[in-house]
């Protein structure tokens, strides 16, 4: 008889997490984790069958333990339960994957607002890692301001026809599903005329086209579409509310990419306590203070996500609170990946090989040893931190309204339909 994880105590949480992972794991991976063999576990892991081994930890509730069990998704766990699960995890450096967005937006904005149907039809893929998700909120004309879209929507009987272009748009380029906000009503302002949808990233009528960054990589996209067509059973909450679904899925966004499970404040494929015993001991006076500071700022951070998970943990829903960690951690990463460049001295400038891009896309890699190529290419896509997810300036503004009571920014097209919102083009 399976184990109900949900009613153990911590020790047994970490007790069953253990065993699973003893019989799951490759023979010798705890082992040469738990001696600090480094070399013994990178061979290990590069054995392991990605793919496989994300559908078999998904299937096992392991990669989304909140998540609720009858979806074929999760544990049923508690957030302080799931931490318990979580450090074990951690601990033995178990593969994870790589549907940040899927994971972090997708699901929980499904399980807040999605009918039964959706949540059986779409849960165990993002946990599984088979259904990649990514995010269409951004386009062109309306960036910061999400409520200014253009994209827009008409029903067709029981489907909807969409029109617009999206830009800036993480993973579209493998992902089966997108998390789409559109506009269904001209005539009302622009908050109340927006209907959310997840669309099938191979339907007909979209079209994704990849935007090549600094470091040759291809994460971004823009996104078309042409008379794309959404069943509407898959409208995500009510017509025409779908800005109150967006904020789930936006403030999930700030979580996701400040928190555990941030793909920030790695140097090279490690983080501040890699970089300093890559470089230890370190003789220049400025570069040291530095290093000692950046240390600080990560305490500070784990301490600002500790108080943000205990919240969680009392039941409290996702709040502005990771907009405060999202902005420190985009600015620290900047500031880190400056500092580990420096550290690199001369070999930041010029390395053996061709490029900076990651090969075999933005699948689970070995990161045991950070080489020069890696430092410099954390550097320069760190330029993007502050920037996605929501600028630095409108992390500012979010904080300075939400959690220090200040008045909003004035904007004279808040009350006004959206048809009569003048916009340039």
């Amino acid at each position: 008889m399976a184990v109900d994880l949900a009613t153990l105590s911590a020790d047994e949480l970490q007790a069953e997490t253990r065993a699973w992972l003893a019989a799951n794991l490759p023979a010798g991976w705890m082992d040469a984790v738990d001696r600090g063999d480094d070399d013994a576990w990178t061979k290990l892991r590069l054995g392991v069958d990605y793919a496989e081994w994300c559908t078999r930890f998904g299937d096992a509730g392991y990669a989304t333990p909140t998540w609720p069990a009858e979806y074929g998704a999760g544990l049923s766990l508690t957030p302080g339960q799931a931490k318990h699960v979580n450090d074990v995890l951690s601990h033995y450096k178990v593969p994870r994957p790589f549907n940040l967005i899927g994971i972090g937006m997708g699901g929980p904005t499904l399980i807040q607002w999605g009918t039964e149907e959706q949540k059986q039809q779409l849960l165990r893929g993002i946990a599984t890692n088979e259904e990649i998700w990514c995010q269409l909120f951004s386009e062109p004309g309306a960036g910061s301001d999400v409520a200014g879209l253009s994209t827009r929507a008409v029903r067709d009987g029981d489907e909807w026809v969409v029109n617009g272009q999206k830009v800036w748009t993480t993973l579209a380029h493998l992902s089966r599903w997108g998390m789409l906000l559109a506009r269904t009503n001209p005539d009302v302002p622009k908050h109340r005329g927006l209907t959310y949808f997840v669309i099938d990233m191979h339907a007909p009528g979209v079209e994704v086209r990849p935007l090549v960054q600094l470091t040759g990589d291809a994460e971004f996209n823009e996104v078309f579409f042409h008379d794309a067509r959404i069943p509407d059973a898959m409208r995500v909450g009510p017509e025409g509310d779908g800005w109150h679904v967006a904020i789930t899925t936006l403030m999930n966004e700030r979580v996701a990419l400040s928190g555990a499970g941030s793909l920030s404040g790695e140097v090279g494929g490690s983080g501040i306590d890699r970089l300093v015993a890559r470089h230890r001991p370190v003789g220049d006076l400025g570069l040291r203070q530095r290093l000692a500071a950046a240390y600080i700022d990560n305490q500070l951070i784990r301490w600002n996500n500790q108080r943000a998970a205990d919240k969680r943990r009392g039941g409290a829903e996702a709040g502005p609170e990771g907009s405060i960690t999202k902005l420190m951690q985009a600015e620290y990463n900047q500031r880190l990946q400056k500092l580990a460049v420096d550290l690199e001295g001369a070999y930041a400038a010029a390395w053996e090989g061709d490029g900076l891009a990651h090969q075999g896309g933005l699948g689970w890699m070995p990161t045991n040893t950070a080489d020069h190529r890696s430092v410099v290419r954390g550097f320069l896509r760190a330029q993007a931190n502050t920037i996605e997810g929501g600028t630095s300036n409108v992390m500012r503004n979010i904080l300075g309204e939400r959690v220090l009571g200040l008045p909003k920014e004035p904007d004279q097209s808040r009350d006004v339909p959206w048809k009569d919102v003048p916009r340039s083009g």
